[in-house]
């Protein structure tokens, strides 16, 4: 099969390549991107005769469609709304399927924060979500909508837990990629940049829907925050979560549930800092006037803290995963957990993010182009792998070494 990286020369992209281009099932894997000699450098890094380099830019059409000719398969890397929609809007009408690893659930779009989204002409935000299904359903196309880590890895094993028990009560998915703590030192806001700050800080900000007493309700980010202690694989360390948009396809394809929320997982007091800075209006995006010169606050927060918070060398990530999924299995209630603690592969130079991110948006590709997900249109992660793909999914991890722990307790 051929596959297409969308990014390619972003980390996460990268990661996706590297996945590919190991794969024996994969006979060519193409890079798209809009700058030569990062793709060049790319190409050079991977060291792998399947690399092919296509020069194009995400918001013309044409270039991503003549781009994608040849291809099974389209796997998109992009860090915002506006560069995600506009390749799987050409890949759906190409067509060919496609895979996007945004925090995005596109077929009911977020509401708030559209980063430059462009909407087709005359089209509302929930049309346009609706077009890229009915689009995909017409022309044959699988868009697994959400695979990476959160969204991607959260969802499948919440979605087990779910189709395990005999009625499901409810479900937390606690997630995050976290500087390890010697790295975490000497950084701001105990944090270092795995993936685009800019899209993080619009996670913290926006208004987003979770489950609540059964209903689906629009609540603000960082509410419903929890300290927790992670103490498996040997470890004891405290950390604290607040609720984000990371998982959005549950709330409208898990409707039954009582209570549903993705947290984000950080170490303990990142979100202290993160409310002074709220309470200050340093996040906020409306302008405001510095020296007879409009601003955004925001931006300039980036400016000044981007830097302050790059890995410098030595420094390394830790992905991690805390899920508990409620209800009733053989007459009695149980809570089933999963764990994982993800550190980086050093030999290669991929962080932790981009292992548990890349690698999964990588088998999930593969799993299209072998036919193994039959599903058409835009389907999410728990939607899409699950019974049998879910445990052949689970064993491509493990010889990725992500290690996933699975325990069911009684309550």
């Amino acid at each position: 099969m051929k596959i297409i990286v969308f990014g390619a020369n972003g980390k996460m992209g990268r990661a996706v390549a590297y996945d590919l281009c190991k794969n024996d099932d994969v006979e060519e894997v193409g890079l798209f991107g809009r700058r030569k000699e990062a793709l060049e450098e790319t190409k050079k890094w991977l060291k792998s005769p399947k690399t092919v380099i296509h020069l194009g830019n995400t918001d013309d059409k044409k270039s991503v469609m003549k781009a994608v000719k040849g291809y099974d398969v389209g796997i998109s890397t992009l860090p915002d709304r506006h560069t995600s929609y506009s390749v799987i809007s050409a890949c759906v009408e190409a067509p060919i399927n496609v895979v996007d690893m945004l925090e995005e659930y596109h077929r009911k779009p977020d509401l708030y924060e559209v980063e430059g989204l462009d909407l087709p002409k005359g089209m509302t935000l929930e049309e346009y979500g609706e077009w890229i299904h009915e689009t995909a359903l017409k022309n044959g196309v699988t868009f697994l909508d959400g695979i990476g880590f959160a969204p991607g890895l959260s969802n499948l094993t919440v979605g087990d837990a779910l189709r395990k028990l005999d009625k499901a009560e409810w479900a937390v998915a606690r997630v995050g990629g976290i500087p390890s703590k010697e790295s975490a030192k000497d950084k701001p806001l105990k944090y270092m940049i795995t993936w685009a700050f800019s899209h993080v800080l619009r996670e913290y900000n926006v208004k987003l829907f979770i489950l609540k007493d059964g209903k689906r309700v629009e609540v603000p980010a960082l509410i419903d925050r929890e300290q927790f202690v992670f103490d498996k694989f040997g470890l004891n360390e405290e950390l604290e979560c607040a609720v984000t948009p990371g998982m959005p396809s549950f709330i409208y394809t898990r409707p039954n549930l009582n209570y549903f929320a993705e947290k984000t997982v950080r170490w303990r007091g990142h979100y202290a800092g993160i409310d002074t800075l709220k309470e200050c209006g340093v996040l906020s995006i409306e302008p405001v006037e510095v020296g007879g010169k409009k601003v955004v606050p925001r931006e300039v927060f980036l400016a000044c803290v981007e830097p302050k918070l790059r890995a410098k060398e030595g420094d390394t990530d830790v992905c991690v995963m805390y899920n508990t999924t409620y209800g009733i299995l053989n007459g009695k209630k149980v809570v089933i957990k999963h764990y994982m603690w993800d550190t980086p592969d050093k030999s290669l130079n991929i962080s932790s993010m981009g292992r548990v991110t890349g690698f999964p948006a990588a088998i999930g590709g593969v799993f299209i182009g072998k036919g193994l997900i039959k599903e058409k249109g835009c389907v999410p992660p728990e939607d899409a792998i699950y019974g049998e793909n879910y445990k052949l999914f689970l064993e491509e991890l493990k010889k990725r070494n992500i290690n996933i722990l699975e325990t069911i307790e009684e309550v």
